[in-house]
């Protein structure tokens, strides 16, 4: 699907550079994924929640030595 859309060159061309990006579209289409990326990362945690674990140092380290 073709889509004319304004976009600031200087933004472009500084999101091209940091992902070393070839093209426009392979800028854009980084960029969209990332922010899809993030939301679903956000909604996996708030659906995972929180819980206590009740671990100190010397717990964590026995239970790495175990295997």
């Amino acid at each position: 699907m073709k889509t004319t859309v304004l976009i600031d060159d200087q933004l472009l061309h500084e999101a091209m550079q940091a992902i070393g990006a070839r093209t426009k579209r392979e800028a854009i289409l980084a960029g969209l994924r990332s922010i899809i990326q993030a939301k679903n990362r956000d909604l996996f945690r708030k659906e995972l929640g929180t819980f206590d674990l009740d671990l100190n140092l010397k717990k964590l380290e026995k239970l790495r030595n175990a295997d």
